[in-house]
């Protein structure tokens, strides 16, 4: 095992488990998580041995409630967070095994893996809009959810649970919080049983088809929102969060 205080790495046969390691603080994604998962996913990448990963959270509470709002920093929401085949390479399949609430940005990290394994407690939400905010990468979901979903998720924040979410095919699986590394290991054999050039290029294949519409939607989801991330109220949003009050909406 190689581990740095925020994300640990460990290898088992040919499968690399990345753990999101701030439980205390629900997983959430600070500065140091951003360059330790950053480091995580270059290692996996560059490492020919490993032929597949898997990404959790520690702990049974929270896979990961996204952005830590508590920590000022200057980076963008396009340049926060590491993307999987966006500003990290990634051409090896990867699971995500969401041991909790995936919120946030927290919920964008399961969506960039390529299979999903819910424990059978766990919630997908997307809570920016009542901190004065909102996900540019939303927009990927409606090729995988029905866009009224999508709405109702955004505009009210408030989360589904892990079985509605499978009924809708964003998760492939939902197991006993018990059971929850033990499918994800059977899926990583699985995929390590087959050829690694084949797990690549299926991977690709179909990703280059859904980036006929889905790279433009994106690109014009951060234009729309980079005002809202400049804007009085998600100062004002994240300045509330720290300071455990109610926000006070200015609408500037």
């Amino acid at each position: 095992m190689n581990t740095s205080p925020t994300v640990r790495f460990e290898t088992r046969e040919q499968i690399a488990i990345i753990t999101l390691n701030r439980p205390d603080k629900r997983n959430a994604i600070n500065l140091e998580m951003r360059q330790a998962l950053i480091a995580a996913w270059e290692r996996f990448e560059n490492d020919a041995a490993l032929r597949v990963a898997i990404l959790t959270g520690a702990g049974e509470r929270s896979f990961s409630a996204g952005r830590d709002l508590s920590e000022n920093t200057d980076l963008s929401q396009k340049t926060f967070l590491p993307i999987l085949g966006d500003n990290v390479q990634a051409s090896k399949p990867v699971i995500a095994a969401v041991n909790g609430a995936a919120l946030g940005g927290g919920w964008f990290f399961t969506q960039m893996c390529d299979l999903v394994v819910a424990a059978d407690h766990a919630v997908f939400g997307m809570p920016e809009s009542k901190v004065g905010r909102a996900p540019a990468w939303a927009v990927w979901l409606q090729g995988v959810i029905p866009q009224k979903l999508v709405l109702e998720l955004l505009l009210t924040g408030n989360p589904i649970g892990a079985q509605r979410a499978a009924e809708i095919g964003f998760v492939n699986h939902v197991v006993p919080a018990a059971q929850l590394m033990d499918k994800a290991m059977e899926l990583a054999r699985a995929i390590v049983a087959t050829a690694p050039l084949s797990a690549a290029a299926c991977k690709e294949m179909v990703y280059a088809a859904a980036e006929m519409g889905r790279g433009a939607a994106l690109r014009t989801a951060f234009h729309i929102l980079e005002p809202l991330y400049r804007s009085e109220d998600a100062r004002e949003g994240a300045l509330a969060f720290r300071e455990k009050r109610a926000p006070r909406w200015s609408g500037r």
